[in-house]
């Protein structure tokens, strides 16, 4: 497994690629640096995304977790660019629990780039985010995407 780190407004991000593939995002600075072309794609559209230029990650994405998980993750990359779903929601379509909803979005090994900031609790709160920062980061991220009303 190869990965790249890269400063953001969110904090130091590493990026890793296996395969041909990312398979996660972790807050935090990698101690091994390497430049392939898909690493530096991935953090050439982070920068677009945080710059408010890119709507849309087109990476290949292979997110390591159990088939629900997986299905879960996929629903969550058809939201769109600053539109929200909550766990509720989310679960009716795929007909499951929205506390299962919950679990797999706080499992997501790549997040942002599988956008797990885009669901929210019912009522208007925000839930959880299990990133760096939590639920701060979330709102960071929400409010990048004009997705807090």
């Amino acid at each position: 497994m190869t990965q790249l780190s890269m400063h953001s407004p969110v904090g130091d991000l590493t990026i890793s690629e296996d395969d041909g593939a990312i398979v996660s995002l972790d807050w935090g600075w990698g101690a091994v640096q390497t430049e392939t072309p898909l690493l530096l794609e991935a953090k050439r559209q982070l920068n677009l995304y945080f710059d408010g230029d890119l709507k849309r990650f087109n990476l290949p994405l292979r997110p390591y977790g159990t088939a629900f998980r997986k299905r879960v993750w996929d629903a969550m990359v058809r939201i769109p660019y600053g539109k929200t779903e909550t766990y509720g929601e989310m679960a009716g379509k795929l007909d499951t629990a929205a506390r299962a909803v919950g679990g797999a979005c706080g499992s997501n090994p790549i997040p942002i780039i599988i956008p797990c900031h885009r669901v929210l609790a019912s009522g208007g709160d925000l839930g959880g985010y299990s990133g760096d920062g939590g639920t701060e980061t979330k709102v960071l991220l929400l409010r990048l995407e004009d997705a807090l009303l």
